[in-house]
């Protein structure tokens, strides 16, 4: 897989868990922006060793949401 193929996947997962911060969470953009922005998942998502990238967007979105419910995102 090319870099540019993996770069448009993590910006297609990006975008996604955007608007489900948006949607599940009722957050404005910018608020969405900020908790997916300074998460540990975002980190791990744009780092291509980890292969976060390669997982369905509802599988990292839980995985948000369990980051951001148990407070490690300030």
């Amino acid at each position: 897989m090319t870099d540019i193929s993996i770069n448009f996947m993590i910006e297609s997962i990006t975008k996604d868990l955007i608007l489900l911060l948006m949607e599940d969470r009722g957050m404005t953009m910018s608020e969405a922006f900020n908790s997916l922005y300074r998460s540990e998942t975002y980190a791990k998502l744009k780092n291509q060793e980890t292969g976060l990238y390669s997982q369905s967007t509802p599988y990292i979105y839980e995985y948000l949401i369990k980051e951001i419910t148990t407070g490690k995102i300030s």
